[in-house]
């Protein structure tokens, strides 16, 4: 059982490394390229593209993998089943949104930023984190549990 955990975090390791450099050729842990896409008046279209990239992607795999049973390094596939659109999903999508229009990173990039030298970089992680933290303290007051 150890030996398919390792795997499993090998392989979820280079994944994760792969994307790291996804995000950096692409320029996506530039804050500047994020917010240039959100600007309509100097809008710099180099995020439109990754997404296209990842949606073709995407668009050409999801249906070869998924005639599969389950993936390469699992028993079952884990998709999310539910559907509904609730109060704490629009809340939660609007804090994101505004936060990654304000700071221009959004987790991955900020996470792989670190590694910039750019001191906004490890101030939008750490304030990342303390929103989460804040949110698992909290989360019971505000009544959005499901």
């Amino acid at each position: 059982m150890k030996t398919k955990w390792a795997w499993q975090n090998a392989v979820s390791f280079v994944v994760g490394f792969l994307f790291a450099v996804g995000l950096a050729i692409s320029g996506m842990t530039q804050p500047q390229k994020v917010i240039g896409f959100l600007n309509p008046w100097e809008w710099d279209p180099a995020l439109l593209f990754v997404m296209l990239g990842a949606v073709g992607v995407h668009f050409v795999s999801y249906p070869l993998i998924k005639k599969k049973s389950s993936p390469l390094l699992d028993t079952k596939w884990h998709i999310p089943s539910r559907k509904d659109v609730t109060t704490r999903l629009i809340l939660g999508s609007a804090i994101f949104g505004v936060g990654w229009g304000l700071g221009g990173y959004c987790p991955g990039p900020g996470i792989t930023s670190l590694a910039s030298g750019d001191i906004r970089a490890p101030l939008f992680v750490g304030t990342m984190i303390l929103g989460m933290l804040l949110f698992k303290r909290t989360e019971k007051y505000l009544k959005l549990r499901e």
